[in-house]
């Protein structure tokens, strides 16, 4: 039985728009980084970086489940003693809603090149407008 292995130079990558309005952040969040990493693909390959380009919009419309508006904590550090910051899911969905589920997307990637390399082909937007309509982007539905 034979494995037929992705290479780079024969790749052909695809661009997906997914709307998050109304969706759970972590479902679109998963979704994307298959998208990213390229698992939906039948020739795919751990190795290789065979994902595809991943638009995400309406990201201010996600919606967290449960107690996590309130509960959630998102922590960073400046380095300096006692320098821990926190930010609460509510308030950090209501600034920065783009960079919530970018946190949660980076997560689920490797904590590698693929996966450094695989971010750089997600695209965040809060509004309904992006600007890669020349691409013709694909809609995935969340399922």
């Amino acid at each position: 039985m034979s494995t037929t292995l992705a290479k780079k130079e024969t790749l052909e990558r695809k661009w997906y728009i997914i709307d998050a309005a109304g969706k759970p952040l972590g479902r679109t969040a998963v979704i994307a980084a298959n998208l990213l990493r390229g698992k939906h693909k039948v020739d795919f390959t751990p190795n290789v970086d065979c994902g595809d380009n991943v638009i995400i919009i309406n990201t201010d419309k996600a919606i967290l489940t449960g107690n996590k508006m309130e509960q959630k904590k998102y922590y960073r550090v400046s380095g300096w003693i006692g320098g821990l910051k926190e930010t609460k899911a509510r308030i950090m969905m209501e600034k920065r809603s783009d960079y919530a589920i970018e946190l949660a997307v980076k997560g689920m990637l490797p904590k590698n090149t693929l996966g450094r390399n695989a971010l750089t082909r997600l695209h965040l937007y809060k509004g309904n407008e992006h600007p890669h309509a020349a691409q013709k982007p694909e809609a995935w539905t969340l399922d």
